[in-house]
């Protein structure tokens, strides 16, 4: 397909327009016009581009490209190499931050509860990011753990008596600590996240509400796979999705 006609379908299919964001959501790097080919991966690094053009992709679609709000727009050092090997092979660069976040089918949020056996309620938060929602099995903390563990493959990082029954959650992928204090004051029993600093421990520690911190990586794998899944069967392109091991 053109490539201006993925970008539109893809603003489109994402809600792109409905979202504040910290960088622009959408084609960032322009390369080839006919896309029969993509990949998927979480974060435009050099390796996920390089494996993307051993690959033979005519399109790299990531959760996290570039551009970001309040960093050094220079192309110099690490992004001169990842740009340069973009516009060097042709290839172009999609990237979707919160639009990939929200989506209800193709999100990471949606993601991530078919891979736990979360089931949705409702959202909460800015821009709706977070959502929350039961257990489909009612278990205890350490259950949880180690049904994340097992599924993730990388063991979190838990605030919480792990004797603690849990049946009602909430979740948001990779780094949304702040939204927590909304999670407690929903009544959660446990906030499922990426990443944790030092004020959330105490957070948790005082409210009695479990903080899981899964992985900023780890629970952002999921919406891009799913969504280049979408694109494959929907207009018949080849699809692969790269890992790129991260172990935040």
């Amino acid at each position: 397909m053109e490539r201006t006609a993925l970008d539109a379908y893809l603003a489109d299919y994402l809600q792109v327009p409905d979202f504040r964001d910290y960088c622009p959501n959408g084609l960032q790097v322009e390369g080839r016009a006919e896309i029969a080919s993509i990949v998927t991966g979480v974060t435009a690094s050099a390796a996920l581009i390089e494996a993307a053009v051993a690959a033979g992709a005519d399109a790299l679609i990531v959760h996290h490209g570039y551009f970001w709000r309040g960093e050094d727009g220079r192309i110099t050092g690490m992004r001169r190499r990842r740009i340069g090997l973009l516009l060097e092979h042709d290839l172009n660069l999609f990237a979707y931050h919160l639009p990939l976040d929200v989506h209800p089918e193709v999100g990471n949020n949606a993601a991530l509860a078919r891979q736990l056996g979360l089931t949705p309620a409702g959202r909460f938060g800015e821009q709706n990011i977070g959502v929350h929602g039961g257990l489909k099995d009612h278990a205890t903390l350490a259950a949880l753990t180690r049904m994340i563990e097992q599924k993730l493959g990388r063991a979190p990082q838990v605030i919480g008596d792990p004797a603690r029954p849990v049946r009602r959650v909430a979740w948001c992928t990779g780094g949304a600590q702040g939204l927590f204090e909304q999670a407690i004051a929903l009544g959660v029993d446990a906030y499922i996240s990426g990443e944790i600093s030092e004020q959330t421990v105490h957070a948790a520690r005082e409210s009695g509400v479990a903080y899981i911190a899964a992985g900023h990586h780890a629970t952002e794998r999921y919406g891009v796979q799913a969504l280049g899944v979408h694109l494959a069967q929907r207009f018949g392109l080849q699809h692969r999705f790269i890992e790129v091991e991260n172990p935040v």
